[in-house]
């Protein structure tokens, strides 16, 4: 297309050019379904289609920023199971973001391969380092590309109504004719590329942003430093070297040189700026790694799955292991692995007396050594339920030792018996075995663990019998060479707090199911959070959960407890939740609990938040100013433009909990306006997540997902804001967006006399 080019940060190299052109590869699916597809990269550089070889028919289209990564060779089960008819260097996986099924290809010759995985890396890494311009750009040229129908590189009247409707934007004709033909700059009839771009900018016009600069700016024209710093100091409430940030900000946002070279910012680098990184809800400064990783395990939130080798359901989903890869690329810290007798000595994992599918251990152990600190240099929790014969556990612990070597932690830190548990940041790229052990930590660390434990002074004779016991017990059932691979993540049975509190030994851990959970909640809520100051606790879903939906984590992390075991495969409002909770921190898995909840003599109790003490509670005033290309509703019937509606919902203490939303505006997914203004109380807002949702109003039936945005309150930047909005499964959805103004009043002090 001559008229919008590909983007100007891309090289166009000799591969890009054979990508153009196109290539014939099998799409693989299966062992049985290979089927020849023509591969082709458009000509913006940014799309990529692909047809079927039978029946010329465009199958499919995706963007380049939709790909994370490419995978070469046999990197993927499928492909590995054709590992004997086609050898790797003809191989690649296309890997998207979120939940998106992987695209398997061959290619015909090795050359062909290199050339596409060669190429598709050189436009991830543009697609990845553009700023916010350049994605604008982007952006432009995906419309143009979707609307141009007859591929002439200009658009006439008709194309653009076309392209509006698919915009979200339910304009009447004639508003929609006066800026086409106030674009349409050589009066053609019709817009070609600079002419397109104009009429992309008269469609975007932001009047709030424009009057909210004009407030600012003497001139109306532009703000200078001076004006720019007050903005900052009163409406963002930046009050620390602010003069510095708003020079920062021109530099990095303002389009024209001449602005630039006088400090001043323009009502488009304004813009720019408030639909920026620095202008988002999320604090710029928590997105990285900002708190203490030096307390002990227990003193954090730890982001956690459930049955991670599934990707669909319990009963008859397919086990893979690319629900470990997602879950570590999330930042997931404790996976759970299932592990049963397979055929010829190897243990498999699959989902016990279900019909889901089976993998090898050792491949799932290998994934994890690849995968583990990627994300995250954190500690890795394997969470081993063993159904495995004495047999096969031997290959469990030897296939752990061999394929994960230095990474498997297998003595104490100090080589002493642990007081408590060791912090995140002493064990940096290790991976903790959580499972059954034989006999006491203290047993294996004093000497061989064959004798009986002694009978010290404050342990009486009885307590020692059992101890014995079920050492015995455990010998029969559990292999010793497994046994001796679980450091501080001994499993046991939980009795109750007291019992617990007797032993008093941290590298214990009790599982509890949600119902159980939720009841001792109820009985002992200030009894569980003490609990959880010095001992982990793993939650998990009730097995009637067999089409893999989660519980609400929110309670669960009220009591403190750190391993909250969701099913990463199920999108939804509770991984919206646990996503908003970890993507804080370099989203490294771990969060650091709020000080009343590390404090074993804490009185916090979730169900009475006058337990901790407090000067009252702080007000949220969020003002819904307008949405900006909100994306359509998915699969809706006759693409019809949307009604939208916000809600706010807050997650957090029982007290806490509200939601409250706006009215709805119709037929205007472009750019609503509604300008709210909702309020709530927090009275623990150390706990509290804040949820940002965005449906289609249907006076029918119930409403259909648009968007959402969630994260914790104690991230959230007050001023003049836009959250981004993201999709069902979590990823972006670039550019569609809320603008709001936050405001945090905190109470009254006590007064002085």
């Amino acid at each position: 297309m001559a008229s919008l080019p590909c983007n100007a940060r891309i090289q166009l190299t000799d591969t890009l050019e054979q990508m153009q052109q196109g290539t014939l590869m099998r799409k693989v699916k299966s062992k049985s379904w290979k089927k020849q597809r023509f591969f082709k990269l458009q000509d913006d550089c940014m799309t990529i289609w692909y047809q079927s070889k039978r029946t010329g028919k465009i199958e499919s289209a995706f963007s380049i920023s939709d790909v994370e990564t490419v995978r070469e060779g046999h990197q993927s089960e499928v492909l590995q199971s054709l590992a004997e008819e086609f050898p790797p260097e003809r191989c690649f996986t296309i890997v998207f973001y979120g939940r998106r099924g992987n695209l398997d290809l061959i290619a015909g010759s090795a050359e062909e391969a290199q050339c596409w995985i060669q190429g598709l890396h050189q436009l991830i890494e543009v697609a990845t380092s553009m700023d916010q311009r350049e994605k604008i750009d982007q952006w432009i040229r995906d419309w143009f590309q979707k609307a141009d129908k007859n591929k002439d590189g200009r658009m006439n009247f008709k194309e653009v109504q076309r392209l509006l409707k698919m915009m979200n934007v339910d304009m009447n004709e004639d508003h929609a004719l006066r800026l086409f033909q106030a674009a349409d700059k050589s009066e053609s009839g019709t817009l070609e590329g600079e002419e397109f771009v104009l009429f992309y900018k008269a469609l975007t016009q932001r009047e709030e942003v424009l009057s909210l600069f004009q407030d600012f700016s003497e001139d109306g024209k532009k703000l200078t430093l001076l004006e720019l710093v007050d903005f900052l100091r009163q409406e963002q409430l930046e009050d620390e070297g602010t003069e510095e940030l708003a020079m920062e900000l021109i530099d990095k946002y303002e389009p024209s040189e001449t602005a630039r070279a006088r400090h001043a910012l323009s009502a488009d680098g304004f813009l720019m700026y408030l639909c920026s990184p620095e202008g988002s809800i999320f604090n710029p400064r928590h997105r990285g790694l900002w708190q203490d990783m030096s307390q002990p395990l227990c003193h954090y939130f730890i982001s956690s799955s459930h049955n991670t080798y599934l990707i669909e359901d319990q009963i008859r989903g397919q086990s893979s292991i690319e629900g470990y890869i997602r879950a570590l690329k999330r930042g997931c810290r404790c996976l759970e692995v299932d592990c049963w007798d397979g055929p010829n000595g190897e243990p498999m994992v699959y989902h016990g007396h279900t019909f889901t599918s089976k993998i090898p251990f050792r491949e799932v152990v290998s994934t994890l050594g690849k995968y583990a600190f990627k994300t995250s240099d954190y500690p890795v929790i394997l969470s081993l339920e063993n159904h495995c014969s004495m047999e096969q556990q031997e290959v469990l612990a030897q296939q752990l030792k061999t394929i994960l070597g230095e990474q498997l932690l297998t003595t104490t830190t100090d080589g002493r018996v642990p007081t408590q548990l060791p912090s995140p940041e002493e064990l940096k790229h290790k991976i903790l075995l959580k499972g059954k052990k034989i006999g006491r930590l203290e047993d294996t660390l004093d000497g061989p663990g064959d004798e009986a434990p002694d009978v010290s002074d404050d342990d009486n004779g009885a307590e020692a019998e059992e101890e014995r016991r079920k050492v015995k017990k455990d010998k029969e059932s559990l292999a010793q060479a497994l046994s001796d691979c679980v450091v501080y993540c001994k499993s046991v049975s939980f009795r109750s707090f007291q019992e617990a509190r007797s032993h008093s030994r941290p590298s214990e851990i009790s599982s509890l199911s949600e119902a159980k959970a939720r009841k001792l909640i109820r009985d002992a809520g200030n009894e569980f959070v003490r609990h959880n100051t010095w001992q982990l606790t793993r939650i998990y879903p009730s097995g009637m959960r067999t089409d893999s939906s989660n519980y609400n984590p929110q309670e669960m992390w009220n009591v403190g407890c750190q391993i909250v075991a969701l099913n990463f495969q199920k999108a939804g409002t509770e991984m919206d939740l646990c996503d908003g909770l970890f993507s804080q921190n370099g989203r490294c898995g771990y969060v650091l609990k709020p000080p009343f909840m590390r404090d074993e003599e804490t009185l916090f109790n979730p169900s009475d938040p006058s337990s901790r003490e407090s000067p009252g509670p702080i007000t949220l005033t969020i003002q819904v100013i307008s949405g900006q290309q909100l994306p359509k509703v998915a699969n809706s019937k006759d693409g019809a433009v949307i009604d939208p509606l916000v809600r706010v919902e807050i997650h957090g203490v029982p007290a806490d909990q509200a939601r409250q939303e706006t009215k709805y505006i119709e037929n205007n997914g472009f750019n609503p306006r509604w300008d709210e203004t909702l309020q709530f109380q927090l009275h623990v807002p150390e706990l509290a997540l804040v949820r940002f949702v965005v449906e289609d109003y249907d006076k029918t039936s119930r409403n259909d997902f648009v968007g959402q945005f969630t994260l914790a309150f104690a991230n959230i930047k007050p001023g003049y804001r836009h959250i981004h909005l993201l999709s069902k499964d979590g990823t972006s959805i670039p550019p569609s967006s809320l603008f709001v103004h936050i405001r945090i009043t905190e109470p009254p002090g006590p007064e002085q006399d």
